[in-house]
C-alpha cells in the first residue's frame, strides 16, 4: 500500500474533519430541543469522488428573499459546491456544469478562470472554510454557478441529477438535493430533553 504524503494528508483530513463535525451535530440534536436545537439545516449537500477530484456539499441554494432566483418552474436557481483538487502536481479544470433538469447552466467568469491548482479548491455557492489538521484553510476560488428556467420537478426535498464534467477527471453525476429552506422547527414535547445554549465548540466537545 503507498503511503500518503503530508500534503495529501492534509486534504484527505480537512473532507474528513468537515463530515464528523457534521455526524457529531447530528447526533447532539438528537431528540432534544432547546434554543440551539430548533433550528437545522433543511438538507445535507451531496458528494462524489473521481480520479483526483473530491466533490462535496452539492446542492441547490433555496432562494433567499433578497434574490432574483426562484424555484418557480421557468426560474433561476444558485448551485452551491466544493470541488477539491487532491493531486500534488496536476492542476484540474471545471469545464462545464449539465442538467436535463435545466435549459442551461451558467458559470459566472472566463473558462481559464475555472482552473483548480493542486491542494486547493473550487466552490459556488455559500460554502464552509476547509482548514487542515494544521490550522490552515485551503485556498478555495468562489464562483457563482445559475441553473436557468428550471423544470417544475426541481422542488424542495427532491433531488437534481448534475453532471460536473472536468478536463482530467472527466464527468462526475451527482445527484443535488433541493433545499427546503434554511429553518426548520423541531417538535417540542414534554419529554423533550434540554441541549443547553452552548458554544458550536462545547455542542461538538460533548459528545
Amino acid at each position: 500500500m503507498t503511503a500518503l504524503n503530508a500534503s495529501t494528508r492534509r486534504v484527505a483530513t480537512a473532507v474528513a474533519l468537515a463530515a464528523a463535525a457534521a455526524i457529531s451535530l447530528s447526533a447532539c440534536s438528537a431528540g432534544q430541543i432547546s434554543q440551539t436545537a430548533t433550528q437545522v439545516a433543511a438538507v445535507n449537500g451531496n458528494y462524489a469522488n473521481q480520479g483526483d477530484i473530491s466533490l462535496r456539499n452539492v446542492h441547490i441554494v433555496y432562494p433567499d428573499s433578497a434574490s432574483e432566483h426562484s424555484l418557480e418552474a421557468g426560474g433561476t436557481v444558485a448551485l452551491a459546491f466544493t470541488a477539491v483538487n487532491e493531486s500534488e502536481f496536476q492542476p484540474e479544470r471545471l469545464t462545464k456544469i449539465t442538467t436535463d433538469k435545466a435549459a442551461s447552466v451558467t458559470i459566472a467568469g472566463e473558462v481559464g478562470g475555472r482552473v483548480i491548482k493542486p491542494q486547493t479548491a473550487l466552490s459556488a455557492g455559500t460554502p464552509d472554510a476547509t482548514v487542515t489538521d494544521d490550522g490552515e484553510q485551503i485556498e478555495t476560488d468562489i464562483i457563482l454557478v445559475t441553473l436557468n428556467d428550471v423544470a417544475e420537478t426541481v422542488r424542495p426535498g427532491l433531488t437534481v441529477p448534475v453532471t460536473f464534467t472536468f478536463e482530467r477527471s472527466g464527468e462526475i453525476t451527482v445527484d443535488a438535493p433541493v433545499d427546503a429552506g434554511p429553518i426548520l422547527d423541531r417538535h417540542e414535547s414534554d419529554v423533550s430533553g434540554n441541549a443547553g445554549t452552548g458554544t458550536l465548540a462545547e455542542l461538538v466537545g460533548g459528545h
